[in-house]
């Protein structure tokens, strides 16, 4: 497998971290959250969750259809990877160490789901990194 299909696999499981991130508000019973919340954090919380699934999309688009160009290793190439690694490096972290989401995973499908979305969180900036550092070769 050469790095351009790598990326291209990377921008791909950016589309399953969507479908993944569309669940959440369900599974986690969100609405009934928020509507605790005033009306502006409210709003802020659903314009990040937007803004979030946007920069997702958009990730993945870069990703899957300008993958040669991001395995050629120029100067652009790298830092874009770069960025990207560092972008799943932190959500990685954060899966690990600030969300508890044990109490959610009521039944097996989520729990599996879960473990998935993880696998992906830790396949993302190893690819995007080794990109970044080796360039066009594999």
């Amino acid at each position: 497998m050469t790095m351009t299909h790598l990326l291209q696999l990377a921008g791909l499981l950016h589309v399953g971290l969507i479908a993944a991130g569309l669940t959440m508000p369900r599974v986690v019973n969100l609405p009934e959250h928020l509507k605790t919340l005033p009306e502006f954090p409210r709003r802020l919380f659903w314009v990040y969750y937007v803004f979030i699934a946007t920069c997702l999309v958009s990730f993945g688009l870069v990703s899957f259809f300008l993958a040669g160009e991001l395995a050629a290793g120029t100067p652009l190439a790298r830092a874009v990877c770069g960025f990207f690694c560092l972008f799943w490096s932190i959500r990685l972290v954060a899966a690990a160490f600030v969300f508890d989401v044990r109490p959610y995973l009521t039944n097996m499908a989520l729990k599996i789901g879960y473990q998935a979305t993880n696998v992906v969180f830790l396949f993302m900036p190893i690819v995007y990194g080794w990109a970044a550092v080796k360039g066009g070769r594999i």
